[in-house]
């Protein structure tokens, strides 16, 4: 299973690239770009078919993708009588809305992976079926028992036990009648809730112990969930961002020292792999759990790398959305003097620095790789 596991996340990680192409395709096309070609994998070609001016197909290495978009640079090459449908001729609001639709992408893939997980998997959360009596309770003197499913509170309907259960806490012991359903019969109990002690704190409560599992969510409350975890998700990134270079030498002792790996320090892909083949092979979740697990890996995965994608660096997108950003300022403090418009920023001339950041990420890339082999980040599940 935990082989199954690390393919689907090989699968799901190629199908998150190729969206991701897809939606500079398809902007870069709205805009009239020229795109030549469209290839899932790299190297050489297995299989293509010409769809009007774009080649479409499959290379031998499957690392990923790529959207060719002609004309990115001045000196690209265009065919002849093409030359206003290189990018670099475009306006900068279509260059950034291009080279944004890319992460866009990811955080649609993640919304939509989340609202899958609330609306048709379901998450973690406890249930209004009672998993166990505490013995000398009030509800044990009533005759409640464990596999009774509590169905109404004073004639209120239950559907949410996390705000239902306050009927029961704020009830100052007057009684309770609670409707269950035992065996497929619904039964009535009247049942009078105790003043506890619980961990320091007084409350009242009638001794059960409900179950926990998996619950699905209604269509209006899943996609608000799903934009709220989105949102959580795409903060919580940045901070990660933000944080990066200072993990970097705990990373170090990891790898170089053996020292324990944090579950929440730096993990490459092998990594992320690893940790989803452990959660879908793990046998003491159950198979709706483990498809829980593994969605919420691959739904936080696509938010981070669109986050991170919009970095402004390059060669990242995000720093060829700085660099069209950079030509409007210029443009703007050019109409203020009654310039004319310079041109458009070539960015071939930050060669220098893209190979700078190239070989770093390269090398953080290689670290991560060998820590993920020899250090693995083990999941506590």
């Amino acid at each position: 299973m935990q082989i199954l596991g690390i393919a689907a996340f090989i699968v799901a990680l190629l199908f998150s690239v190729m969206l991701h192409e897809f939606g500079h395709f398809l902007t870069a096309r709205r805009y009239g770009m020229r795109i030549s070609e469209f290839f899932v994998g790299f190297g050489k070609r297995i299989w293509s078919v010409e769809r009007g001016e774009t080649e479409f197909g499959v290379k031998a290495i499957p690392a990923g993708g790529y959207c060719r978009i002609e004309g990115m640079t001045p000196n690209d090459e265009m065919p002849e009588g093409e030359e206003g449908r290189a990018f670099y001729k475009a306006s900068s609001a279509k260059k950034l809305v291009v080279l944004g639709a890319g992460s866009f992408m990811h955080f649609i893939l993640g919304y939509l992976l989340l609202f899958t997980l609330f609306a048709g998997v379901g998450t973690n959360q406890v249930l209004p079926i009672i998993g166990e009596v505490v013995s000398g309770s009030a509800a044990q003197s009533v005759g409640i028992q464990a596999g009774d499913e509590v169905t109404s509170i004073n004639g209120v309907k239950v559907t949410d036990w996390y705000k239902d259960v306050e009927a029961i806490r704020n009830s100052q012991g007057r009684d309770l009648t609670l409707g269950l359903i035992r065996d497929g019969q619904h039964i009535t109990v009247t049942a009078t809730p105790r003043l506890t002690e619980i961990d320091g704190t007084k409350r009242y409560v009638l001794g059960i112990v409900n179950s926990v599992g998996l619950k699905r969510s209604g269509i209006i409350k899943s996609g608000s969930n799903a934009f709220i975890v989105t949102k959580s998700f795409i903060s919580e990134s940045a901070k990660s961002l933000i944080k990066l270079p200072s993990k970097i030498p705990a990373l170090w002792g990891q790898t170089v020292h053996g020292e324990k790996r944090d579950a929440n320090g730096l993990v490459g892909v092998v990594g992320v792999a690893r940790v989803s083949g452990q959660a879908v092979g793990d046998s003491q979740l159950t198979i709706s759990e483990r498809l829980a697990t593994f969605i919420l890996i691959i739904a936080s995965l696509n938010i981070f790398v669109g986050i991170f994608n919009l970095l402004p660096i390059l060669p990242l997108d995000g720093g060829h959305m700085a660099v069209a950003i950079a030509d409007e300022i210029r443009a703007f403090f050019a109409r203020l003097r009654g310039r004319p418009r310079p041109a458009a920023i070539d960015v071939t001339v930050l060669t220098p620095v893209t190979m700078v950041v190239f070989v770093v990420l390269a090398c953080l890339t290689l670290l991560l790789l060998v820590a993920d082999v020899i250090n693995p980040v083990t999941l506590n599940l």
